[in-house]
This record gives C-alpha cells, sequence and structure tokens, in this order.
C-alpha cells in the first residue's frame, strides 16, 4: 500500500481532525479557534465541511458519525 492510498482512506483532514477532538472534549468554538491559534470563523467553516462530507444536520450527529466510521475516539 502507497502512503497516499493510506492518506485516502481517512475522512478527515489533519486539522478537521484536531477541531473535533476538541469538540468532543467539550470545548466551545472560541476555546478551540485560541487553542488551535486560528479564527472561529475558521472552526465553524471546519465542522461545517466535516457536516457536508458526512451530510449530517449538527455537530452532534457529526460527532456520533465520525466515531461509528472510527474516526473519532472519545
Amino acid at each position: 500500500m502507497k502512503s497516499s492510498d493510506r492518506n485516502s482512506q481517512f475522512l478527515l483532514t489533519h486539522r478537521e481532525r484536531e477541531v473535533f477532538e476538541l469538540l468532543v472534549q467539550d470545548k466551545t468554538t472560541r476555546d478551540i479557534a485560541g487553542q488551535l491559534f486560528i479564527s472561529e470563523k475558521t472552526v465553524r467553516n471546519h465542522i461545517s465541511n466535516v457536516m457536508q462530507k458526512l451530510n449530517v444536520k449538527g455537530r452532534a450527529q457529526a460527532v456520533v458519525e465520525l466515531i461509528k466510521l472510527g474516526e473519532l475516539k472519545i
């Protein structure tokens, strides 16, 4: 298996994963932005992008799906 194949099996980008790992720790958008040195708008964009990828309507639903898919551990 080539490394490019290995990377393509993951649904989330590195940054999206970081955002959601903090989200499941009950961090707010502001907390996440501060911790990752990005704007709150960027945090919301990452969350929105993941929700689109998963075709879900909310953050909680996205978290549930990511856990089911093995993309996120709690």
